[in-house]
């Protein structure tokens, strides 16, 4: 096995560990918003778990510690964290049903397009920045959008602050969403060229 190969197959990596102890925080986030209803340290995890999305992915370039586990664990925990939230937010009348449905047919979009993918021997396409970038938006929305449902002091500028952050997001995921459906619709349209 080449060296790179080795690097890749790894599991004990320090950005690994970053991602597990990343998705460790969405049970308890869950917890904390829906159980004893502690909105303030619901915001702190969820601050932590979004504002650290990209530590993992830095550290693994940093130290040269990319590897495929890390490839699938990173975006895993990105959506485990935007998909517990929805569900939270949604239960706790946080955010709208309907913003919720808008993110989660995107997810439906991005299934069926793996699913295309695997049918004709492909695995899933790389993360493109764009939704990235979205994820990192919607991320750093739902701290402020919980803050601005908390407190009365901070909804003035929370509130607009976490929508304009969210929409943006929103409008980003799908427009990613969109580049991997052409991106799918190009590999297959090259497998049936090469049959």
């Amino acid at each position: 096995m080449s060296h790179q190969g080795a690097q890749a197959s790894r599991v004990l990596t320090i950005p690994n560990a970053i991602s597990f102890v990343r998705l460790l925080g969405v049970p308890l986030f869950l917890y904390l918003l829906l159980g004893p209803r502690s909105d303030v340290a619901a915001v702190v995890v969820l601050a932590i778990g979004g504002t650290t999305d990209w530590v993992d992915g830095y550290v693994a370039r940093r130290l040269q510690q990319v590897s495929r586990l890390g490839e699938l664990l990173d975006p895993a925990v990105d959506r485990l964290y935007i998909l517990a939230t929805l569900v939270a937010f949604t239960v706790r009348e946080v955010v709208p049903w309907q913003f919720t449905a808008a993110l989660l047919a995107r997810e439906l979009v991005l299934v069926a397009s793996l699913a295309v993918l695997r049918r004709h021997g492909y695995g899933p396409p790389p993360v493109h920045y764009v939704g990235k970038t979205a994820t990192f938006i919607i991320l750093a929305a739902f701290p402020v959008l919980l803050l601005a449902h908390a407190s009365d002091g901070a909804a003035p500028v929370a509130f607009p602050i976490g929508w304009g952050l969210a929409w943006w997001g929103l409008v980003l995921y799908w427009v990613a969403a969109a580049l991997y459906v052409v991106q799918t619709a190009q590999l297959v349209r090259a497998r049936a060229v090469q049959r």
